[in-house]
């Protein structure tokens, strides 16, 4: 199975929506609240997010070397089989 990692908001819904889509089919992740982290850390991240995805934009969801940004089920379910 690929590694799946996401970057999130605590506060964002579709962060909260991506997160319990890989719960509810139970796919392991790690995960990281961008906006929780201290800030010295938030900003090496958000660098990272933007060097990642080209974007600002959250969540940010890699899996295996696929980049999807945004909540889209239809990606991640293609990311996954791929």
């Amino acid at each position: 199975m690929k590694e799946v990692m996401l970057y999130t908001l605590s506060t964002c819904p579709f962060c909260k929506m991506a997160k319990e889509y890989f719960e509810n089919h139970h796919i392991p992740y790690r995960f990281v609240d961008v906006d929780l982290l201290e800030p010295e850390e938030r900003e090496k991240t958000v660098a990272k997010v933007q060097e990642i995805s080209g974007r600002r934009a959250f969540p940010v969801i890699v899996i295996g070397d696929q980049v999807i940004v945004g909540y889209d089920e239809v990606s991640i379910g293609e990311a996954l089989q791929e």
